[in-house]
């Protein structure tokens, strides 16, 4: 039997909008949290940040709160754990901690055309990480900086720089022993990192030309990082992984029948499997890493779920998109299509420059649900191209912020045609982590919360738009040929 750690779990969820810090009892039960949100920044085309020092105060910003909420009984906290953004990198001084550069968001694309240099290599490289060539990925951002940030080129000369996933800038700044590590799951994200040996690839930093020196070390998932220390009050951080990594964990001991959906920013579909698997369209990705056991997943990441619906937004000028969607979408019976490459168009076709467009006429409420109805189409081609090398998934279950679209998912669930299971709680990463913590106890009884079923139902018009849209994307994709994605 599985030992359960005793105590509560503080868990630590850096998003792309917000800090947020959570803790959990033993029993997987919410008891308080505290947020702080952050900018995201576009300062030209392809480019995302965020400010690196104000990430920091963010994230401690809201464990004080959390701590001020919680008072004395802050104390029954034994242990934290932290998911980040797994793309993300930082260039930081590792005598100082003093930033040299921003957080590059999963988002940014700007050393997009650099990076094709590698495309003959293309299968070389997914053989190895696990990944698609692509400018989301840290690879080409830990260069893009090298070669134009003169502070990250003067520490490089000084022998004082540090590169990595925005996790391990974070456990390098908010800890007090201040380590250079970094998880698997986020160091898998840079493009560097071999998955089958679990560590930095030689042959891929010397493609890169990065130099091993300026990178965290690797260890697992669940390692004790170091002591967070909040006025005083220490707590071991002993676990970090990725936000989605995590969030396959919020109930319970994923299911490798059941297709793990969550719907943020981007969106991502995720089926386990007990040792990596190979697809040509898909990624194969560490979620979990101890020295008992490891755990993967067959991949498909769709770019533009939340993001297109915002970039629809800003374009028509549309306030409270998401709250005027379900009445849209019930209402509308024949919208138009929308090819969408917000972002880039990831699995399984990666094209990073794809042009969005719009198929056909409508009212500024059908191009609105013309755009909800392509996330739920790219969904259903990664879920295709999974099954390609899995078992079909018995069932679907999502999570996160668009999830509370019941339209959506009912859509989803008639194309798919699989039942859909909508947990009432869709906060997914905190809980996730508070389960790792805690050392995945048999028990988890979030299992048994109330959740929304969505019964697969017979839908034609659905379906015949799929079969067009799919015809449409197909078409573009071979007059447009080449390129890469996230």
């Amino acid at each position: 039997m599985t030992v359960q750690h005793s105590g509560w779990s503080l868990t630590i969820d850096q998003g792309g909008h917000a800090s947020r810090a959570i803790v959990f009892d033993e029993q997987g039960r919410l008891i308080a949290q505290a947020e702080y949100a952050i900018a995201t920044l576009t300062p030209r085309l392809d480019w995302v940040e965020h400010d690196a020092a104000a990430v920091v105060d963010s994230v401690y910003h809201a464990i004080t709160d959390l701590l001020q909420q919680l008072g004395r009984d802050s104390h029954r906290i034994r242990a934290a754990g932290l998911a980040t953004q797994r793309a993300s990198i930082v260039c930081w001084d590792r005598n100082s901690g003093r930033p040299l550069s921003p957080v590059l968001s999963w988002q940014d694309c700007r050393n997009r055309q650099w990076l094709t240099r590698f495309t003959h290599k293309q299968a070389w490289i997914h053989k190895k990480t696990g990944l698609k060539l692509s400018p989301h990925y840290g690879a080409s951002k830990i260069r893009w900086c090298l070669d134009h940030l003169s502070p990250v080129q003067q520490a490089l000369e000084e022998g004082c720089l540090a590169i990595g996933p925005l996790a391990s800038y974070l456990l390098f700044r908010l800890l007090e022993q201040r380590p250079l590590l970094a998880d698997p799951a986020n160091a898998s994200r840079t493009q560097l990192w071999h998955l089958g040996q679990q560590r930095w690839d030689k042959m891929l930093l010397t493609l890169y030309d990065i130099p091993e020196a300026i990178l965290p070390h690797c260890c697992h998932s669940r390692h004790h990082f170091g002591d967070l220390d909040i006025s005083g009050r220490k707590i071991p951080l002993i676990l970090t992984t990725g936000d989605q990594s995590a969030a396959l964990f919020a109930w319970g001991e994923p299911q490798p029948e059941t297709a793990y959906i969550n719907l943020g920013t981007g969106a991502f579909v995720q089926r386990t499997t007990p040792t990596p698997l190979h697809s040509d369209k898909l990624l194969t990705s560490v979620v979990y890493s101890s020295k008992q056991r490891r755990c993967y997943t067959l991949e498909g990441t769709l770019n533009g779920a939340a993001r297109a619906l915002q970039w629809f937004a800003q374009r028509e000028g549309i306030d409270n998109l998401e709250q005027r969607l379900p009445e849209w979408m019930e209402e509308i019976e024949n919208p138009p299509l929308f090819l969408n490459g917000v972002a880039g168009l990831a699995a399984p076709d990666w094209v990073a420059d794809f042009e969005s467009r719009f198929i056909g006429k409508g009212t500024l409420p059908a191009r609105a649900v013309a755009v909800a109805e392509s996330i739920v189409f790219l969904l259903q081609r990664i879920m295709v191209e999974s099954e390609h090398h899995l078992s079909a998934a018995k069932q679907l279950q999502i999570s996160g912020g668009l999830a509370s679209l019941s339209p959506l998912c009912q859509r989803l669930a008639d194309l798919t045609g699989r039942p859909l299971y909508r947990p009432n709680t869709l906060e997914a990463t905190a809980r996730g982590l508070a389960y790792l913590i805690t050392r995945q106890p048999e028990h988890w009884p979030i299992t048994k919360e109330k959740s929304t079923l969505f019964t697969p139902q017979t839908a034609p018009g659905l379906t015949e738009r799929y079969c067009r849209w799919k015809a449409k994307l197909e078409q573009a994709l071979s007059e447009e040929k080449g390129g890469v994605g996230k």
